[in-house]
């Protein structure tokens, strides 16, 4: 039988590839092989609301082996069967696919729970047995990833007793991996301390760090938006961009979080990773392949080539949210929330400048900003174009019209949207901004897989493209450690009133230059 790939039946010419057949070809949907997945705080908000339903979207999708096997790490004293009905309940209720009873027992075939804490020997020592007995049991062929959803302080731990019970290393052949959720650590010197206790038991390729950002879809689309189009990549650069706004917003404020908040704040969650990641993929250079390495490489490349704009206090600013209304409720201020520390200085809100240090984006602000309590949720990137000399045109005749953006929505209304002037219809010429729009749930009739799904699947498949490696971090942490010791010096954030755009430092960065926040 012929398994090259050529096709000798249809008299196609030599050297033809069937693309139904090539296994090069990215179009068609790649399935895990024999594995199984430990997830350490499996009965956390995370697992719940996200890692068990996307493991049952996958199987339900047919990207699972049939073998597949879901370990459950925890210290309530569960059989496998009362995990089972936990698991069930979460997926049932926040799948994206249909709830299907035949997926279900398929993939419960395969559900175990190992009782321990991260400081008990003999929860690993099962945790250990429990991994070989699978790899009997339902053909995992030893191949192992181990999530640990659980907060940084307890990594040492748990990574000392994976490696001293051999939960690292598997049978010849097979392979072992780790997935860390963020903070990668809470600054510099912590994420290298972080880095070196989790290389010491897994390589680095094994390491998978976790930005959920990364996996939408809308965010893989910026690649494919740059440079499958000539439209776009001849103006990508300070030739004709005038700056770049990057905006993560929430209407939500902390809720029941504020003593995990507390000391973390705006920056620390959201810029350090997020928001620096959809910058370094906004401003990289094209790569030979989108192979992980080409990638990796292009995203470093620009990151070592990035600097904070100075001085800090004119180019960052940050800001607590007060009391206010919230579309029609009225809600209370941070210091008003339960749980949280009054005299807190820890910032709801942040803003900072990065500037780019290479030809194509020389001049060029990159305009970072998150935070809670604003006017909507929404999550953009807009990049703003350079004003036209309107040399033809009288003042009267372009007074209404901005300048031109291409905005990449990243959700919740997940599409990209071009702005740019038109005349108006009558007999006077007068130009009037315009929106070109094209939406994800129009153009495509399947949904988007959620974020979770591909980067679950990706870790099994040891497809590390979507993850930053810890040269990418530590990067990231040097952009961002000599702000928040700047806001350090500083005593109390700005306020600023829930349901608005953030506080007035904030519009003074851009006013300075002539230039505007967006208000999405």
């Amino acid at each position: 039988m012929d398994t090259s790939g050529a096709d000798t039946s249809t008299g196609a010419p030599e050297g033809w590839v069937n693309p139904l057949r090539d296994p090069r070809d990215r179009r068609l949907p790649r399935i895990a092989g024999p594995s199984g997945l430990v997830i350490f705080g499996v009965t956390g908000d995370l697992s719940k609301k996200k890692l068990i339903p996307a493991i049952y979207d996958l199987a339900n999708r047919g990207l699972l082996p049939p073998g597949f096997s879901l370990i459950g790490f925890g210290r309530r004293r569960w059989a496998h069967e009362e995990f089972a009905a936990f698991a069930r309940e979460q997926a049932r209720e926040r799948c994206r696919t249909p709830f299907r009873e035949d997926v279900w027992e398929q993939l419960a075939a395969g559900l175990r729970f190992v009782t321990g804490t991260f400081d008990d020997d003999e929860g690993f020592d099962r945790l250990a047995d429990q991994l070989v007995a699978l790899e009997a049991e339902r053909g995992t062929a030893g191949n192992y990833a181990f999530y640990l959803s659980i907060p940084p302080d307890d990594f040492p731990t748990v990574c000392r007793h994976l490696d001293r019970t051999g939960c690292t290393r598997g049978p010849e052949g097979s392979w072992r991996r780790v997935v860390i959720e963020k903070p990668f650590g809470h600054d510099l010197a912590s994420a290298r301390e972080l880095n070196a206790v989790v290389g010491a038991v897994f390589p680095e390729d094994s390491v998978f760090r976790i930005d959920h950002y990364l996996g939408k879809e809308t965010v893989q689309n910026i690649l494919a938006l740059r440079f499958a189009n000539q439209l776009f990549e001849p103006v990508w650069n300070a030739n004709h961009v005038d700056h770049v706004q990057i905006t993560m917003a929430e209407d939500i404020g902390l809720g029941g979080r504020a003593g995990y908040y507390d000391g973390i704040g705006a920056a620390r969650d959201v810029i350090q990773n997020h928001l620096i990641q959809l910058m370094a993929l906004v401003a990289m250079e094209e790569p030979t392949d989108f192979s992980a390495a080409a990638l990796r490489a292009e995203k470093t490349k620009v990151l070592e080539s990035t600097s904070l704009a100075l001085p800090i206090s004119e180019t960052a600013a940050r800001g607590q949210y007060a009391g206010g209304w919230q579309g029609s409720e009225q809600v209370v201020g941070l210091k008003d929330e339960e749980g949280y520390d009054p005299s807190s200085t820890t910032e709801t809100y942040a803003a900072i400048t990065l500037e780019v240090h290479n030809r194509r984006w020389a001049g060029v602000p990159f305009y970072l900003r998150t935070g809670k309590r604003l006017g909507r949720r929404v999550t953009e990137i807009a990049v703003v174009f350079r004003r036209a000399p309107h040399l033809p045109f009288d003042a009267t005749m372009t007074q209404e019209l901005g300048q031109n953006a291409l905005v990449i929505r990243v959700q919740p209304d997940e599409g990209v949207t071009l702005r740019f002037g038109s005349k108006v219809p009558g007999t006077a010429m007068e130009v009037r901004d315009v929106n070109m729009d094209f939406a994800y749930g129009e153009a495509f009739t399947e949904s988007s897989p959620e974020a979770y799904e591909r980067l679950i699947l990706d870790v099994l498949l040891g497809e590390p493209s979507l993850f930053p490696v810890s040269r990418e971090v530590e990067l990231s942490w040097q952009l961002l450690d000599p702000v928040l010791r700047d806001w350090e010096s500083e005593g109390q954030p700005e306020q600023y009133q829930a349901g608005t755009w953030g506080p007035r430092g904030a519009d003074e960065i851009l006013a300075r230059s002539g230039r505007a926040w967006r208000r999405p």
